[in-house]
């Protein structure tokens, strides 16, 4: 079923108008009076709507049934990855709004080559913003995923400290693997940090531990940098009973 995104606001009535991009995608679609379609709130809340007519550029529907979003996941997993090279990050985005997460935090690490100003930033933001919402609306999601940005990399062990179960991967570390850390407690939301290119510095995995992050391992392959977050997270979903 045809599905579009709405500012929250726009469901507060009986009824809904579909009006800029989402107006031109349903004509490119040429839904006719009388097709259902799915309007989404990207905070997890969805109305069943009827195309009812088109009229000034616009599309009329009528609000049949309000629901919670069914394709969320009951798990709340936040991808925190360092800064990686060229466009990297916004394969990681696309690839990590189909798997269901929640949230994706990017944050600098020492050896990050890639190191955005704040300008340049801003638009990048908009970009990886506008990334996640397509890949949402392609796989069917209820709710798009913030893309953030922290300043620091004590800022991103701290914020990821906070999920049930927060956990970093280095390439260094052998006795933990991320199942063992999975099955160790239940949990209801999980923060994955990943390094860069290069990989984490000891000092950094130190600071890790010291935040209250559990270090693990994804196994004996050294895998790229936008490999592990996706990596982890499929095996998250995997374990939450997603798949």
């Amino acid at each position: 079923m045809t599905r579009f995104f709405v500012d929250p606001s726009e469901l507060a009535g009986a009824g809904l108008t579909l009006t800029g991009e989402n107006a031109k995608h349903a004509k490119v679609l040429r839904l006719k009076a009388g097709e259902e379609v799915l309007v989404c709130d990207g905070a997890g809340g969805e109305c069943l709507c009827r195309v009812v007519d088109y009229a000034d550029g616009a599309v009329e529907l009528e609000i049949l049934e309000r629901r919670e979003a069914s394709t969320e996941a009951a798990v709340r997993v936040s991808v925190y990855m360092a800064f990686p090279k060229a466009d990297k990050l916004e394969h990681v985005i696309q690839k990590a709004t189909e798997l269901g997460a929640y949230e994706i935090v990017a944050f600098p690490a020492a050896r990050c080559v890639s190191r955005p100003d704040e300008k340049s930033l801003k638009k990048k933001l908009e970009r990886w913003q506008k990334i996640a919402a397509s890949a949402a609306e392609q796989s069917g999601r209820g709710r798009i995923p913030e893309v953030r940005v922290v300043a620091s990399y004590a800022a991103a062990l701290e914020q990821a400290a906070r999920c049930d179960k927060a956990l970093m991967f280095y390439e260094n570390e052998h006795a933990t693997t991320l199942r063992m850390a999975l099955e160790s407690s239940p949990f209801e939301s999980v923060s994955l940090l990943t390094g860069p290119e290069g990989g984490l510095e000891e000092r950094e995995v130190e600071q890790a531990r010291n935040a209250g992050l559990q270090v693990c391992t994804l196994g004996s392959r050294i895998l790229r940098c936008e490999t592990a977050p996706l990596c982890a997270l499929s095996a998250v979903m995997y374990a939450a009973g997603e798949f």
